[in-house]
């Protein structure tokens, strides 16, 4: 049974049709219809499988999909953007990191404890933003208490004395409470008796104190004033491991070990801002349940989890023909394919299924093709979509359309300081024709030598910024042409852009 937040995930998706998913990746990736089509229809998927009857609902396997292409034309980015739009757990892997079993290295496996650890941290920011407001009420409490200690408890109350019949009038002289040290106030119970309710004045004094203390909390006026706050204290063998990296394999031994070790705790004083922080960590561990975080975690990784298997292309051919320690990559298909056939991982929160998690593969298929795969794997692959190099005409498109754009950043930037930046349409032309230029000569490193062009275009705008006050910086093609004219003629490039 999916969990109820689980099945919310998967109701906005009925919002979101195929067309729709495809027209929201249009919003940051240039081109690439069959892609994005491919990938929409996968994701639409998820929600008419779990419309389906139980008793196919188990059968229907997902649609895997191979995207071929070179670097830099929106692989990654589709797959990145799919999963964020479908608020599904996702992880990019690259898979001539693996190595086949028995040798030194990361085991397949390890993709889908990543996968559960992105989805443990994307419920956990979920449940974080939910009790947000609460846990900082909490921590303003605490620092209060920091700030100014509460007096020690109130005293026994007056006792009242022998009550009066019912209907009996009550006369109160002066001297009946002229020798009492606390303020009062005198009422008849309901049965004539006659009860003084005590005002300790300390208390009444530190009360109007706190509400002060609070007032100057909430302007951020103590945020410099010290106070003593206590944090756990883990061993120098725990230390180590998070500084250096547990091995592959020890996260659950070096987890049980902080289980079993008691917990330390030691005094720090550190001033209100930095207090502010600590408790607040400390208060959202008290009001987030782990369990329900870790429960929620595992059914999004079953039926939302997204794997990117990046370079598959490398793992691809029968053995490496390189010699020496390389590893088998066929071996290393072979390791892949239960995990993608479907099968049981063994995690740290426990065991997930991977029958119904979504990988979607790619690579540049410059050397090898994809029936260089073993057919097994490839059988798991079904849905291949070949993506286009961009072109000229793609770059323009690139830096003036998604929301994300180069120019866009780049502007963003150059505001921080107070100046503004002006691409003119020319300008523009002309830095994508450069970076056209500039693929063809060298490798062909798609969008991703935009940014090389961009960074050298602009390196002196952006060293002399703090220097040259407000004023308006404007691109044109001329100028884009003045200050990349060694580059596009020297035929040497690599000195230029690597």
């Amino acid at each position: 049974m999916s969990s109820l937040r689980t099945q919310q995930t998967l109701a906005k998706l009925a919002d979101l049709t195929p067309r729709q998913i495809a027209a929201e990746l249009d919003r940051y990736i240039v081109g690439q219809a069959d892609a994005k089509k491919a990938v929409a229809i996968a994701l639409r998927n998820r929600w008419r499988r779990q419309r389906a009857p139980e008793s196919i609902r188990e059968e229907i396997s997902p649609n895997n999909i191979i995207l071929i292409g070179p670097t830099g034309v929106g692989k990654t980015e589709i797959a990145r953007r799919l999963a964020k739009l479908a608020g599904a757990p996702f992880i990019k892997v690259e898979a001539s990191k693996f190595t086949e079993v028995g040798y030194v290295g990361r085991d397949v496996e390890s993709m889908v404890r990543d996968l559960v650890e992105s989805a443990i941290d994307m419920v956990r920011s979920e449940r974080e933003s939910e009790v947000e407001d609460l846990g900082h009420e909490r921590v303003d409490e605490r620092l209060l208490d920091l700030l100014l200690p509460p007096p020690p408890p109130d005293k026994a109350p007056a006792s009242a004395g022998p009550a009066p019949a019912p209907g009996t009038p009550v006369t109160l002289t002066p001297a009946a409470h002229a020798d009492d040290d606390t303020l009062g106030v005198f009422l008849v119970s309901g049965s004539g008796s006659v009860v003084k309710e005590t005002v300790d004045p300390a208390q009444d004094r530190y009360k109007r104190t706190r509400d002060k203390l609070r007032q100057l909390l909430i302007d951020g006026k103590l945020e410099d004033r010290e106070v003593e706050v206590e944090v756990p204290q883990s061993g120098p063998m725990f230390d180590v491991l998070a500084s250096q990296g547990a091995p592959e394999g020890m996260d659950n031994i070096s987890d049980m070990l902080k289980e079993m070790m008691p917990k330390r705790k030691k005094k720090r004083t550190v001033k209100v801002s930095e207090a502010r922080r600590i408790l607040f960590e400390q208060e959202l561990e008290k009001l987030i349940d782990l369990d329900d975080v870790t429960a929620d975690a595992l059914d999004r990784v079953e039926k939302l989890g997204i794997i990117f298997l990046d370079e598959i292309d490398k793992i691809a051919g029968e053995r490496s023909q390189m010699g020496g320690p390389d590893v088998s990559r066929e071996g290393v298909q072979r390791d892949l394919l239960p995990i993608v056939e479907g099968s049981n991982v063994q995690t740290k929160y426990g065991m997930v299924k991977t029958d119904h998690v979504l990988f979607i593969a790619a690579g540049a298929f410059h050397v090898s093709k994809p029936s260089d795969l073993i057919p097994e794997l490839q059988g798991r692959f079904p849905i291949r979509v070949e993506l286009k190099p961009l072109t000229e005409q793609d770059f323009v498109r690139i830096m003036t359309e998604p929301e994300n754009a180069l120019t866009k950043q780049y502007a963003a930037l150059v505001e921080s300081e107070g100046a503004k930046l002006d691409f003119k349409p020319d300008g523009i032309a002309e830095i994508a024709r450069i970076a056209a230029l500039v693929n063809e000569r060298m490798e062909n490193i798609g969008a991703r030598r935009l940014h090389t062009v961009m960074t050298t275009l602009l390196e002196d705008v952006l060293f002399d910024l703090p220097d040259r006050g407000t004023e308006t910086i404007v691109v044109t093609g001329d100028s884009v042409r003045d200050r990349l004219k060694a580059i596009v003629e020297d035929e040497d490039l690599r000195k230029y852009i690597l």
